[in-house]
This record gives structure tokens, sequence and C-alpha cells, in this order.
């Protein structure tokens, strides 16, 4: 008997183990691609002329263009915060870039991201590129929030050099031979600055590197990439000591471009992103898994206007009122693409609103794992699949920004509510399917929208001793 307890209990174990191996093998990899500041209208399959980026446009082409897709706020780090919690910005806890302060720019350990809950169902997991939400011996530094792998920035400052002195791998540095020069003897967000004198190492080059090896070498199990890149993100310290913030290697095809050198470096930067972008998936599917892994880019808010160069030449918004920092759509609405061969049907769009937030349901929905409590997160799964009659659809979605004057903004299907202060005297309400550069205020004649739409923002915003609002008149 006991010999037939031991061989029962053999089998079963066996049996679990085939089925865990059969479930890991069917399971999709994810690979998330972030661009800095890139605007909605800044590649060519949303209507840039000027900017060639010939492998994103192919890779809307081959998978799907989403029109209507948010960032999770109008700066980096917040946006950053929305993405990996599943929480927006009346919940989640970095709500802005916090200046001196780092430790309000930090994840907590009780903070779910989306990396842990794919780690806790057999996810190999890794962030290459741009973290900005915790330093090394903070609870927010990335290997503790879910990451077995990283390398790159954790320091947003930090990450505006492209030729920095080093960079982190793990919780240690990779020296680089570049030669830096500080911007001044203060640091600034808890960093010291600058701009390189000596350039060899192009930081942006190392993470594509970085990430085709590291995707080589776990293409055996499901994986989770993310690939926040710090392109076409302006070196603020450059542009304030030479006039430049548009770090590259080369200006490429824009070379004998009748343009100043700041507007061909920021061509140049999107386009190389762009080659990069390409050899991601040619890779996939040299390896044969690219019917397995479905890819997502993005940008983590509007264009930006720091690197010296000239917005208009461009038009980065497209057609779309505002920029970084801004609560209208230029500031929010980003350029979203996803591509999975034989899974998303080619050449597809969707108008249906979504945002960075959406990705913690995703990545639980395509892993069959339980959704993570107080998130603001839907699941937009069903619409990759073409399944759009059993996709759900958001209420509403919702934003909150500290700099400056504090405003928010709601955005319920077609209309679109901004706030400025707390006394509900400056109020814009749009109409987004007939007016979406924002140019006709609706307040007067659609109140019963405005105040529904108040409500929701009421409701949205839970206060938060780190991000303070100001006092009701």
């Amino acid at each position: 008997m006991i010999k037939k307890r031991n061989f029962s209990s053999l089998f079963c174990l066996t049996i679990v183990l085939l089925l865990e191996a059969l479930s890991s093998q069917t399971k999709p990899n994810l690979i998330f691609i972030m661009a800095d500041d890139l605007g909605y209208g800044d590649l060519g399959c949303y209507g840039q002329k000027l900017i060639k980026t010939p492998r994103l446009d192919q890779m809307a082409k081959e998978g799907m263009k989403f029109t209507r897709f948010y960032s999770g706020s109008t700066v980096c780090a917040p946006s950053r915060s929305v993405l990996m919690t599943g929480q927006h910005m009346g919940h989640t806890h970095v709500r802005g870039n916090a200046g001196g302060d780092m430790s309000r720019q930090s994840l907590r350990d009780i903070d779910l991201t989306v990396a842990e809950k794919l780690k806790e169902t057999g996810y190999k997991t890794a962030l290459i590129g741009k973290w900005g939400l915790g330093e090394v011996g903070q609870e927010g530094h990335p290997l503790k929030q879910g990451f077995d792998y990283f390398y790159g920035y954790l320091n947003q400052v930090h990450a505006h050099n492209f030729y920095p002195e080093f960079l982190w791998r793990n919780q240690k540095k990779h020296v680089l031979k570049n030669v830096v020069k500080p911007v001044s003897d203060k640091p600034r967000a808890g960093f010291m600055g600058g701009a390189a004198t000596k350039r060899v190492e192009y930081s942006h080059d190392l993470f594509t590197a970085e990430a085709l090896t590291w995707i080589k070498a776990n293409k055996e199990n499901p994986f989770f990439l993310y690939l926040p890149l710090t392109i076409p993100h302006a070196n603020n310290e450059g542009t304030r000591m030479f006039g430049d913030g548009a770090e590259v290697p080369d200006y490429g095809i824009y070379e004998k471009k009748n343009w100043t050198k700041q507007d061909k470096g920021q061509a140049a930067m999107i386009t190389r992103m762009d080659r990069d972008v390409g050899r991601l998936l040619d890779l996939l599917k040299e390896l044969k898994i690219e019917e397995n892994t479905l890819v997502m880019f993005t940008s983590d808010n509007g264009p930006h206007n720091e690197a010296g160069h000239n917005p208009e030449l461009f038009k980065p918004a497209g057609p779309l009122r505002g920029m970084k920092r801004t609560l209208n759509e230029g500031g929010i609405r980003v350029p979203t693409l996803a591509w999975w061969p034989n899974t998303i049907e080619p050449n597809s769009i969707s108008d249906q609103p979504f945002y960075f937030g959406d990705l913690m349901a995703t990545a639980c929905d395509m892993s069959q794992s339980d959704m993570p409590p107080h998130t603001d997160s839907l699941s937009f799964l069903p619409i990759l699949k073409g399944k759009a009659e059993e996709q759900k659809r958001h209420k509403y979605l919702y934003w909150e920004f500290y700099e400056r004057t504090f405003r928010q903004a709601v955005v319920m299907e077609e209309w679109k509510l901004i706030r400025s202060g707390m006394d509900n005297q400056r109020l814009e309400l749009y109409d987004l399917k007939n007016d979406i550069h924002e140019d006709v205020n609706l307040i007067k004649e659609q109140p019963a929208v405005a105040q529904r739409m108040l409500s929701y923002m009421e409701s949205a915003h839970v206060p938060h001793p780190n991000w303070t609002t100001p006092k009701r008149k």
C-alpha cells in the first residue's frame, strides 16, 4: 500500500508539473516599449510628414493603432506610477515629479506593480531604460517592485543626459566612457544634472543592445520586458549649457536638411528609435516567438519644447491642442500601437478610450491571474482579440496635475472637462468628437453634462499627504 500511495503521489506530482509546463508555454510574452515625450503627431501613422518612422508605421499596419489612448499623467514620474500600479492619478502614490525630495517619488512596499503580478505567475521580468520611481535603498527600487533584472537610469534628471558617466545594472554602477560636466554645484531632483563633453557611449543604443540580449536569453520562458526609452526627451541641462538638448550620435538622413541642428537632432532621435523598435520585432520573428508575444508601443506623455528645437516645424501634437504639462489632449493623448501576429487583426484601429492604468488588468487577463484590489483598470485584451462585443468601457478617465496651478481633467466618452483650482470658477468643457482641438468651451451650454463630470472629479480625488490641493474659496 505504501508503494501504491507513493506511485499515486508521484503520478499526481508529474501531472501537476506537466500542466504547469504547458501553461507556461502558452502564456503570451509582453513587451511594453515607451518613448519619452513623444507626441501624438510624431509618427507617420499618426500624420507626421517630415520625420520618418517606417518601422512603427509598419507595426501599425500589421497590428492595431489606438486613436484615444491616454497616458497616466502629463509628466514623467506620475505617468509611470499609473502604468505600474493600475491606479489613476487620484489614487496612485506618486502624483508628480518630486523635485528634491525623492522619497515622494518612490513606490512603497504596499504598491503592487504589473511586474509583481506577472512574476507571481511564472514570468521572467526585466526593466531596461528609465525608471523614476525609486532609488537604491528605497522601497521603490525596481528589484523590490517585481523586476528580476534592471539596467538603466533610476533618476529622471540623470536620464536627461544620453551620454552619462554610468548606468545602473541592478544595484551596481556600470561605468561608461563618457565625461560629464555638471550644470551647477546644486543637485536637482536628488541628482547632479549635466551634459557630456566627451561622448562615447549613447545610452539609447546600450538599452537596445541590452533588450535584444535579454530577449534571446529568456525566449524559452514567458517574459515581461518593460522598455521605457529616453528618446526623444531633451537633455534639459544640455539645452541650458550649450543651447542644444537634442543629443544624438548623428543626424542620419536629416544631415543635409536646411534645419537647425536642434531640429535635426529631434528628428534623428525619433527615427533612431523607430529603427530599433524594428530590430526588436525582427528578433521576435527570428526566434519564432512573435505569435506568442504582445508588443505595445506608446509615450509617457505629450511632446516637449525643451531641446531648443522648433515645435512648429514638426507639429508633434498633430491635430491636438497642448503639450507636456497641460491636461489638454496634446498633453495626455499619446500614440499607441499593439502588435501580436495572428491575434490582432492587421491594420485595425480602436477609437475606444483607454489609458496607462489599463495595462494592469490586461496583463492579469493575459496571464490568467487575479486582479489586485483597489485598481482603476480595465483589460483591453478583448479589443486586441477582435472581440469588441466583450470589451468593457470606462465610465470615466481621470487626471490631476500639481505644478503651478492645481488642475484636474475628466474624460467621459466624447466629453472632456478641465478644472483649474477647486472653486469651479475655471471650467472648460469640450465635445471631443466634434472639437478635437478643444477650441469651443461648452460649459454654459451643457450644465448637466458638466455637473455629472464634476461629480466624477470629486469622487476620483483621494487626498494624499505628499500632494496637497488648494483650499476651496
